[in-house]
């Protein structure tokens, strides 16, 4: 992939990510509403679009922010996979 490819994808995601976010912001889910596993799904989709940000950046990988994509996509995800114990998974990224 070209770095022109990898920037075209990464502004490509931004106006993605912003349509995400604004679906998150404007869900009306509370922590303890049954819609909340819904607005979760947003925010998990939201985090992997800054995953695809820092995997195609055409600069070297950031691994800090790689840790930090990784860390977020593994604690929402742990709400949907609870036996997987992806928490705990997080302990070892830093």
């Amino acid at each position: 992939m070209t770095t022109t490819e990898r920037k075209e994808m990464i502004k490509t995601s931004w106006e993605l990510h912003n349509q995400v976010e604004t679906g998150y912001l404007n869900h009306p889910a509370t922590k303890n509403d049954d819609e909340w596993l819904e607005k979760q799904r947003l925010l998990l989709a939201d985090m992997a679009l800054h995953l695809l940000q820092t995997s195609i950046n055409p600069e070297e990988i950031n691994l800090d922010r790689l840790r930090d994509n990784l860390h977020s996509i593994l604690t929402i995800s742990d709400q949907f996979i609870p036996d997987a114990d992806l928490k705990r998974a997080t302990e070892n990224l830093y």
